[in-house]
């Protein structure tokens, strides 16, 4: 009997090659800023001749500009420095946090070129944000270069919201917010939406602690607990994108009530109301958030009942993250939000209960970091996925024009 045919192995064509080497070199710039044609031949592996053709085009497309350095380094003719045009091509990010709504305008090149926000109303729906947020958009928008192109946008969406009559829901982006961002935006090419913490994650990975780390757990603190998890370079969202929920772990059986209905969740014992609950303060007019950092400035100060409370709160966290070591042995593990500064307070209490809960082999090589792109990682990640489609067909992305409609979720790939 004969063997059955092989097909014929998948060679990609000149231009398939040709894009694949611009999106390399557009990539780049993005996200390593000013860079000589010298520079990007050595880093990206191509010939002289090819990178001067791939800047040449992304020049003429209004991506990038090509300019003589300011310092020639060596005799010669010096080599062009090829930068992104932050301020030509721009994308629309925003988040729906679980008190404020944000938007900025951030240009290719991760630099922000304006940002607003706004309070989000305690029970109000996501897809209700839209219109908000779109006229923060507009405003800012009236405000940049003339002839500035939009290349998309993206939402990060808090996964868990506070009701008026004080509820905890736990949502995530639907239908509906597409639906209204379309109608805002009807001429943009699709916004892309994801889990904050995804995004934030993200955000972390290109520009911020975690970058140049292929495993990471980014842990954001707000009203819950969620997690964004990296694993080989690319994001784990879990079925439907329904992954990440780590504040729901149940860590303490005979602890409080969480809002889920469960009892002894994670993040009833490491949020910012278990900091409160522990340091014996109520909220007040000011909010969880401004009560929660005058517990930890009285913890920097020496006050007994705050330092206690900080303790008590850092040990529930090296639980949870032991854990977490346990089941996924990332390299890193990057705290975010209300964590940052939880994590700040008491880091050497984390690395204690490390010790005691932590398999070695996976806590022997952890590093242990607070973010570094503070509360605006979530703006920033949703500008990294934005550009996605710019970064990857620099020249035939339709900038500004819609190819698509509607609400994109996030296909797990680190842009």
């Amino acid at each position: 009997m004969p063997a059955p045919a092989r097909s014929a192995p998948y060679l990609p064509g000149q231009e398939e090659i040709r894009r694949q080497n611009l999106g390399a070199v557009l990539r780049h710039v993005h996200l390593h800023g000013p860079t000589s044609r010298a520079e990007l031949t050595g880093r990206l592996g191509l010939n002289r001749s090819t990178i001067g053709a791939l800047a040449a085009d992304l020049a003429a497309g209004g991506l990038v500009t090509e300019e003589p350095p300011t310092v020639a380094l060596r005799a010669g003719r010096p080599s062009l420095v090829v930068s992104p045009r932050s301020g030509g091509v721009y994308a629309r990010a925003l988040s729906i946090e679980s008190d404020r709504l944000r938007a900025a305008c951030v240009g290719l090149g991760g630099r922000v070129l304006d940002l607003r926000e706004v309070a989000r109303p305690p029970g109000m729906p996501a897809a209700d944000a839209a219109g908000p947020l779109a006229c923060l958009v507009r405003d800012m928008e009236r405000g940049l270069a003339e002839g500035a192109r939009c290349a998309g946008g993206a939402v990060a969406v808090a996964d868990t919201t506070r009701d008026a009559d004080g509820r905890i829901r736990i949502g995530r982006a639907d239908a509906e917010l597409g639906a209204a961002l379309y109608a805002e935006f009807p001429a943009d090419p699709g916004f892309v939406a994801g889990d904050l913490a995804d995004i934030a994650a993200l955000a972390e990975h290109a520009r911020g602690v975690a970058a140049g780390t292929d495993d990471v757990v980014y842990l954001h603190g707000d009203l819950g607990v969620s997690a964004g998890i990296i694993t080989g370079g690319r994001l784990v969202s879990g079925h439907r994108g329904h992954g990440g929920k780590v504040g729901h772990m149940v860590v303490n059986p005979g602890g409080v009530r969480c809002g889920c209905g469960s009892r002894g969740c994670w993040e009833t014992e490491i949020g910012v109301a278990a900091l409160l609950r522990h340091a014996g303060r109520e909220p007040g007019t000011a909010g969880l958030a401004a009560a929660a950092a005058e517990v930890l400035r009285a913890a920097e100060h020496g006050e007994r009942t705050a330092c206690a409370a900080v303790h008590r709160v850092a040990d529930w966290l090296g639980l949870g993250v032991a854990s977490l070591l346990n089941v996924i042995n990332p390299g890193l593990v990057v705290f975010g939000g209300s964590l940052r500064q939880v994590y700040a307070a008491g880091a050497d209490v984390v690395h204690r209960r490390l010790d005691v809960s932590a398999l070695p082999a996976s806590r022997e090589r952890v590093l242990l970091r607070a973010a570094a792109l503070g509360r605006d990682a979530a703006l920033i990640g949703a500008a990294e996925l934005a550009f996605g489609r710019l970064l990857a067909d620099p020249l035939n992305a339709g900038v500004a024009a819609r190819e698509e409609t509607g609400l994109r979720a996030t296909d797990g790939g680190v842009p």
